[in-house]
């Protein structure tokens, strides 16, 4: 179950381009295309005619094209031309508010009436010359709660993770969770003067500093109903003040994690870094990218894998540790919200 009255992240401007992009949010097939002036346009993934994807047509003069009959849509879901047919008076099919800001496309699934896009989350990273950007996407079969739970916990780095983030050190310092601004839930780790990993080694080296010399490290998780999770993650030369050290001792950045839904047991995970240090560097930011790629490619085994046990045993209660305080939080105000739009009743909660 999810809250449909939210922005997700529905895909990357690269993927909407040319040709119609079909993509299931939130249980609903929708078709992303370009319209006029190059602006995106969502509507049902659905010809009112035979039925047929939409996705499978063509845009042509901003308008979609279905590639069964040739019934032209528009970016408002009526129905707008076809050879030989009359076909102005036919039902609408379902327009999605959709926004393209920050280098992704969102979409609002839920009532249009609601749908305000100064909800829309502000990405600092995303307009500053002072950072740099890589990422990825993910199609993965779980439910979007279980990498919720995933990213608000990060003692599985020391498992999952071992030959690249994961150390002993993180099991054995104690996470901190905490209510932030708003609905925001928070869990923090601070490690002092321990070795950093490979991935942080490569990263110190990346900054031009020292991967051999004792660090401080931090993991700074912010979870954002319905469903998003940003981790100020970084590595100091110990004793220069850890997080708050200056940007000469740190390799600093914020791992960015946008969760979407495509069905109850399955999700769409945009999962990328912005780094504080050296944005210029584009081979830096392409070896970042693919070093993180193949660390979540691990979480990803192991979430199915979970799933997959989830389903054969329904009736099974899970523990909760004090580990799994940020999940749990970030459970809560889902729970809420979906009790908001009438989508659980409160005695679920």
């Amino acid at each position: 179950m999810y809250p449909k009255n939210a922005w997700y992240v529905a895909a990357t401007p690269d993927e909407v381009q040319d040709k119609p992009l079909g993509r299931t949010i939130c249980g609903e097939p929708i078709v992303f295309f370009r319209g006029e002036n190059n602006v995106v346009a969502a509507v049902e993934d659905f010809c009112p005619h035979r039925g047929a994807p939409l996705s499978l047509g063509f845009v042509r003069d901003g308008q979609l094209v279905c590639g069964y009959h040739g019934l032209v849509m528009g970016c408002d879901g009526k129905c707008q031309d076809m050879p030989g047919q009359r076909v102005k008076g036919f039902p609408s099919i379902k327009a999605y508010p959709v926004e393209e800001r920050h280098g992704f496309i969102w979409v609002w699934t839920g009532d249009p009436e609601q749908a305000d896009k100064g909800d829309i989350p502000h990405l600092h990273w995303a307009e500053s010359p002072e950072w740099a950007y890589g990422g990825g996407l993910y199609h993965i079969n779980c439910d979007y709660r279980l990498m919720v739970d995933n990213l608000m916990d990060l003692t599985h780095e020391t498992y999952v993770h071992a030959t690249s983030i994961g150390q002993p050190e993180i099991e054995e310092a104690a996470p901190k969770t905490y209510k932030g601004e708003g609905d925001e839930v928070i869990t923090e780790r601070h490690m002092e003067n321990i070795p950093a990993p490979p991935f942080w080694q490569a990263a110190l080296e990346g900054n031009g500093l020292p991967s051999d010399q004792p660090v401080d490290r931090w993991q700074v998780c912010r979870f954002t109903p319905p469903s998003s999770v940003h981790i100020d993650v970084g590595v100091a030369l110990a004793g220069h003040g850890g997080y708050d050290a200056p940007n000469d001792k740190k390799a600093s950045s914020i791992v960015v994690d946008f969760i979407t839904p495509e069905t109850e047991t399955s999700i769409w995970y945009f999962w990328g870094m912005a780094r504080h240090f050296k944005p210029e560097d584009e081979a830096l930011t392409e070896r970042i990218r693919e070093g993180q790629g193949k660390i979540f490619s691990e979480d990803l085994e192991m979430l199915e894998s979970q799933q997959k046990n989830l389903l054969a045993y329904p009736e099974r209660s899970l523990l909760k540790l004090n580990i799994d305080g940020g999940g749990v939080q970030a459970r809560r105000i889902i729970d809420r919200l979906l009790q908001e739009e009438g989508r659980i009743p409160a005695a679920s909660r």
